[in-house]
């Protein structure tokens, strides 16, 4: 689980931020939000970001997504750029690095990784553990004349071949995790990580991510996935009985084959389609259950093309959504609210809260409704973003603010500026 991100100059973020899931002493609603770790620290369940459109909202979902890539993204050379992108509206911050401060959980053991580049090369790199109260080094990187050097914690057996196998493969432009996995050596602490993010870290999904073949690939291959979505459609209110996903094979011509070899499709994809001559694609039917003229209820099928979008974004959702319970893994939303009514923004938060071990969900939202719902969020779930005046980004939470408590109408206190995280229209 993920307890805090600090951001220093990245992208809107000039001054650093911190995001943290830690709870409050607040007891309200314990169950549903809160998971209490071995060592007693409290982390939360579920995040959400308001605030002004361009105040940095996606931003801060944009972080955990650029670090996730950045762990695993091998450079072809050493002139490639590290695709970091500093805050650029200043004289200052463009030559200043860009810093992340990352701590998490794996198996209720706490992580602290730290990392400082510019847009040409890694300047440090650390990642620690704690095997008890105090902290330990797993390795620590530094730049020095345009060359890595890591060294490794005294806990960490790895023979001088491996170390030096992993420095040779680490360029200046890339994550120490990067060079790791090109290595065959086994260092618990970082294959553990490696796993964490790779499979615990979903990419985000944004107003423009399609979910649709994810989805339909996940009910095509998996019966109880698809009746759990099946549930989950039918408890939001939709009309669908059943829903029907098969992957069929189609022939592929020598032309399709000639355009795929231009777009770079993906070498070992390409192998098996000349090899088999054949496509995968996923065909998909909702049933959909009506009343007929003489009052029978009877099932009418509907390709998923011809849903409304309102359904087609909620199927997809559902997808990843479940696909983060069952791996209790951190999912980031961007404009939840995106083709969807309020009153299933609710029942989408409320369905993980309830099925949520230590899965974790971060979203960001203009739909302020939310803040009425007392009988679903806690005071710290909610955080803003706002544009200073200098054009960065300021993040707070709502915690932040004396007398929270006697307010009797968040909502109300949001959109009459208490707050800030408004736009500011004359």
């Amino acid at each position: 689980m993920i307890h805090e991100l600090k951001i220093k100059n990245f992208l809107s973020f000039k001054h650093e931020v911190t995001l943290s899931f830690e709870a409050t002493r607040d007891k309200k609603l314990e169950d549903q939000h809160v998971v209490e770790l071995e060592n007693g620290v409290r982390l939360l369940k579920l995040a959400i970001v308001y605030g002004a459109n361009a105040s940095g909202k996606s931003n801060l979902l944009e972080a955990f997504e650029f670090l996730r890539d950045f762990w695993f993204e091998t450079p072809e050379s050493k002139e490639e750029l590290t695709k970091v992108i500093p805050f650029k509206l200043d004289d200052e911050s463009e030559d200043l690095p860009t810093e992340f401060n990352l701590t998490f959980y794996i198996n209720g053991k706490k992580y602290l990784y730290a990392l400082a580049l510019n847009e040409e090369s890694v300047l440090s790199e650390r990642l620690d553990f704690y095997p008890g109260v105090q902290p330990a080094n797993v390795f620590d990187r530094k730049l020095k004349k345009s060359v890595s050097e890591i060294t490794f914690g005294p806990k960490i057996k790895i023979s001088q071949i491996a170390k030096d196998e992993i420095s040779i493969k680490c360029l200046h432009n890339m994550s120490v995790f990067a060079a790791f996995q090109q290595v065959n050596v086994e260092i618990a602490e970082i294959n553990e990580t490696v796993h964490w993010m790779n499979s615990q870290v979903m990419p985000s999904i944004n107003v423009g991510t399609s979910l649709l073949q994810y989805t339909e690939q996940l009910v095509a291959e998996n019966s109880d996935l698809k009746n759990r979505i099946l549930t989950f459609l039918k408890k939001a209110d939709f009309n669908i009985s059943d829903i029907h996903s098969e992957i069929i094979k189609e022939e592929i011509s020598d032309e399709l084959i000639n355009k795929l070899k231009i777009l770079n499709f993906p070498a070992k994809e390409l192998d098996r389609i000349q090899k088999d001559r054949t496509i995968n694609s996923v065909k998909t039917t909702f049933e959909h259950m009506i009343q007929n003229k003489d009052g029978n209820f009877v099932t009418k099928p509907l390709p998923i093309e011809m849903q409304s979008d309102g359904t087609k974004r909620i199927f997809g959702l559902g997808g990843a959504i479940l696909t983060s319970l069952d791996r209790k893994a951190f999912l980031t939303i961007d404009e939840i609210e995106s083709k969807q009514h309020p009153k299933l923004i609710e029942f989408v938060i409320e369905q993980f809260l309830k099925e949520s071990d230590q899965a974790q969900l971060l979203l960001s939202t203009h739909y302020d409704g939310l803040l009425e719902e007392e009988d679903l969020l806690r005071k710290d779930n909610i955080w803003f973003t706002e544009k200073l005046a200098d054009a960065s980004t300021n993040l707070y939470s709502l915690t932040d603010f004396k007398g929270v408590n006697r307010i009797t109408s968040l909502q109300k206190a949001y959109k009459y500026g208490r707050f800030g995280a408004i736009p500011n229209i004359e």
